[in-house]
């Protein structure tokens, strides 16, 4: 994936600077709305917005991102599959650094990666994912996730996300300042008889609502293409292309809205969980539609390779490519194992999930003479706790419960 991963990155270049083109452009209409005189000062401002928000994200990004969906840190102890996954993923793949993992307290099977470099990388998946897939359909999502980051998807949208809400962030304040101080500029423009000005401002204002427009429909339809090439390198990772695709399968019977996610996030899922998942596109989607991703890895009939998929892809596009041409051409033929999991516990995975939140979010375990486990949180008040099965009182160790809670409050400040 070497020239494919080189043609990403020259790819989001481009993009990179057609967005910055907007935003200057967007800076400098809205700057010679207010004033004839101040093009070049509303072109700073937009400047000054992007460098902070860019600082803001090579500085913590990451953090943030996965704040914002509740994600939680989990060591090799607390989840050993799921980190002996990522790890088979991240060896497969070449990563020169093991990603971080987390989980997010949610019934809806769903994942993401963050990271502006592969060392700063992290995969995030919810309590429902864990729950819900198989091994080796789980498998196929965090190598779908270590695919955004072996191919630099990660950095891009980043950096192009920053880009937007620097865009959106100059327009709004732009379209504030006509609300609240309109009038007065436009019985100022009048008094002068500034025909000149008058016709500047009404360009702005449409400036100010289609540059976020157009910044959008840009961002999205790069990274729809993202999402067709981190499968395919999930197939290539796992060799075992159906695992994916019962996956999302399983994932995109959700309805949008059932992840609660920030909306700055949600387009770097894997399905977007705010987003219908049907067969349909459309400018605004930020992934292709879940049911021709499904289409093409199961038409990679039992190959798992890169030109398989192109081949699938093509078949499933009327001929248009995905994967650079060298990279085809670099692709060495391996068969598709066979399915190596077997039918799932939901029970049993259900309560394995529960159990690692638990553990991730400090609960105190008392375990009973009946035989049931009490899980208290880290906030419990009471100094006891009565059994629900059998009725047995128990004392409440305060000073591990205390203790427990400084934990979680310190995990939750790094």
């Amino acid at each position: 994936m070497w020239e494919t991963i080189q043609s990403n990155k020259r790819k989001s270049a481009v993009m990179i600077v057609l967005l910055a083109t907007v935003l200057m452009f967007v800076g400098y209409a809205l700057g010679a709305a207010l004033d004839p005189a101040a093009g070049v000062l509303g072109v700073l401002a937009a400047m000054v917005i992007w460098v902070v928000l860019t600082l803001t994200a090579f500085a913590g990004g990451e953090k943030m991102l996965l704040a914002s969906a509740g994600a939680r840190e989990v060591s090799r102890e607390q989840a050993p599959q799921l980190y002996n996954l990522v790890e088979e993923m991240k060896i497969a793949s070449g990563l020169p650094a093991m990603p971080r993992i987390f989980i997010m307290d949610s019934d809806v099977p769903n994942a993401f990666a963050v990271g502006l470099k592969p060392e700063r990388a992290a995969v995030a998946v919810t309590t429902g994912l864990m729950a819900r897939l198989n091994r080796d359909e789980l498998q196929g999502v965090i190598a779908h996730e270590i695919g955004h980051i072996s191919n630099r998807d990660t950095l891009f949208m980043t950096l192009a996300g920053v880009m937007v809400g620097a865009i959106v962030i100059l327009a709004d304040v732009f379209r504030r300042s006509l609300w609240y101080g309109g009038g007065r500029r436009r019985s100022s423009s009048s008094s002068k008889g500034g025909q000149a000005q008058a016709v500047i401002a009404i360009v702005a204002i449409v400036v100010a609502i289609l540059a976020p427009i157009l910044a959008r429909l840009l961002y999205f339809a790069c990274s729809r293409k993202r999402e067709y090439l981190a499968d395919a390198s999930s197939a290539q990772f796992t060799r075992y292309p159906e695992g994916l695709a019962s996956a999302l399968d399983k994932i995109s019977q959700f309805k949008p809205g059932a992840l609660k996610v920030n909306q700055a996030v949600s387009p770097m899922f894997i399905i977007n969980p705010l987003a219908a998942t049907g067969g349909g596109l459309s400018l605004f989607s930020t992934h292709p539609p879940t049911a021709d991703r499904i289409r093409v890895l199961r038409g990679m009939g039992k190959s798992a390779s890169l030109a398989a998929y192109e081949e699938a892809f093509r078949a499933a596009h009327k001929g248009s490519g995905v994967i650079a041409s060298r990279d085809l051409g670099a692709s060495v033929e391996a068969a598709a194992r066979e399915g190596a999991a077997g039918a799932a516990d939901p029970a049993a995975q259900w309560r394995s999930a529960r159990d690692l939140l638990h553990q991730v979010n400090r609960f105190l375990v008392l375990p009973c003479a009946c035989g049931l486990k009490i899980k208290l949180p880290p906030d419990f008040k009471d100094s006891s706790v009565t059994c629900p099965r059998c009725g047995t009182k128990h004392e409440v160790p305060v000073a591990e419960l205390a203790a427990a809670s400084a934990a979680l409050e310190a995990a939750g400040r790094k």
